[in-house]
């Protein structure tokens, strides 16, 4: 574990640890929420350094990225806990930002281990106030366009705080980054840690790695994963470990099967870079001995099947329907890699779109989504901008119906399809929250 200088513990930090749980459990009574954000935002007005007053001492591990990182924090929570073990604190309802996770720490003050999930734009801001153990970073790509903005300039942000993590050695054993090789998005952010783990776990989307962060110059990228800047030395780099089909290879050659209970390739991945990053904590605190907390930690995520309602299945009019959530291009050409492996090519597919604060309001994304792979499945369009995509549906040739709300539009497909057959409905963040409250 990190070793960490302790803040002072004030009587302000004690009121503002009170008012966290005070405020939150308000919130619920009154109906207003789930509490776990509201009761942070009102900590961190009494006491701005709460965050890392409710860190220090534990081992913390920080999970960010554009996609996978509700589902890779789960995973790598459930690594950590073992069989009858402490179970890790984590902000598992998704709450990414400060105040999240500033309510879950008060809401496990005995908890010696965090496993926080990180909006993107915050992780500089959490390296600083946590300084975490481990950092894992699976990918990078556009999202929420009107808050984030440009993807290179969230990289170079990374790049800088990666850059002041604690080296190995010392009065510590550092900060160890566990980053996707696979993304040179992500390499280039992580290359200036002064420890990485890189693992080769696979990218489905490139549009937004084609220009080399280094010169200026195109990415290659080869059938086989690997890829290179066609002016300068910036390339994928060597790997502690590879995602190869349904198994883990790791670099001295041992070959681990990752048996989990999520579908497709991309959880796949998600799994793997949860294990890489529980090896290092399992290791440290002697759960796992010294070269098995890989396998350990694989070992124990077999019975995740859902992740916050993510690839469950429900019952609608006596037919089974599987929730599916996608919210950019890059998840989105994911989710539709999940149905050629898993779903039934017979399957209507109900796709929702939202454009609320969670969302993003920009849905120009629209149009770099491959809709197109649609083509042939009876589709219905829902959610507040279906006449956006349904535009986009008849400019991609998919035929297709559109219906206002999420339980009819189901009810919709369900009337069209095959009897015997999975609906499967794709919903961006808040279009996925409605239908789960609906249901």
């Amino acid at each position: 574990m990190t070793v960490r200088a302790s803040p002072q513990r004030t009587a302000r930090t004690a009121v503002a640890t009170a008012v966290v749980s005070g405020v939150n459990r308000l919130s619920r009574a009154l109906g207003r929420g789930s509490g776990t954000v509201v009761g942070g935002r009102a900590g961190l007005v009494v006491d701005p350094g709460l965050l890392a007053a409710l860190a220090d001492g534990r081992q913390v591990a920080l999970v960010t990225g554009t996609n996978g990182k509700t589902t890779t924090t789960r995973l790598l929570a459930v690594a950590l806990t073992g069989t009858g073990g402490p179970t890790p604190v984590s902000n598992d309802t998704g709450a990414n930002m400060p105040a999240g996770h500033v309510a879950a720490l008060a809401g496990a003050p005995d908890a010696r281990a965090a496993v926080l999930e990180v909006d993107e734009g915050y992780l500089g801001r959490l390296i600083v106030e946590t300084d975490p153990d481990v950092v894992v970073l699976l990918n990078l790509s556009r999202d929420q366009l009107d808050r984030i903005a440009e993807v290179r300039m969230l990289v170079d942000r990374w790049r800088a705080a990666l850059a002041g993590l604690s080296p190995p050695g010392g009065a510590g054993v550092g900060t160890l980054v566990v980053a996707n090789a696979d993304d040179p998005m992500v390499a280039w952010a992580a290359a200036s840690a002064p420890e990485v783990c890189w693992v080769g776990a696979g990218q489905v989307w490139h549009d937004d790695a084609v220009g080399c962060p280094s010169c200026g110059g195109r990415i290659a990228f080869g059938d086989d994963g690997r890829w290179a800047c066609d002016r300068c030395a910036f390339a994928r780099p060597d790997v502690a470990a590879d995602v190869s089909g349904p198994d883990l290879m790791l670099a001295d050659g041992t070959r681990l099967p990752i048996r989990i209970g999520l579908p497709g390739q991309f959880n796949r991945s998600n799994a793997a870079m949860a294990a890489m990053a529980a090896a290092r904590l399992l290791e440290a605190t002697g759960e796992a001995a010294a070269g098995a907390g890989v396998a350990t930690a694989l070992g124990r995520l077999a019975g995740v099947t859902e992740v916050a309602g993510r690839f469950s299945t429900v019952t609608r009019a006596g037919r089974p329907v599987r929730l599916l959530l996608a919210k950019n291009p890059a998840g989105w050409t994911a989710i539709f890699d999940l149905l050629d492996e898993t779903g039934d090519p017979a399957a209507a597919v109900v796709l929702s779109v939202n454009a609320r604060t969670a969302d993003g309001f920009d849905t120009s994304w629209l149009w770099d989504v491959p809709f197109e792979r649609l083509g042939g499945r009876s589709v219905v369009a829902t959610g507040e901008r279906r006449l956006d995509l349904g535009v986009r549906l008849r400019y991609a040739g998919v035929a297709h119906a559109v219906v206002d709300g999420p339980l009819p539009a189901i009810d919709h497909a369900v009337a069209g399809s095959s009897p015997g057959t999975t609906v499967e409905f794709l919903g961006n963040y808040t279009a996925f929250a409605d239908l789960r409250r609906a249901l």
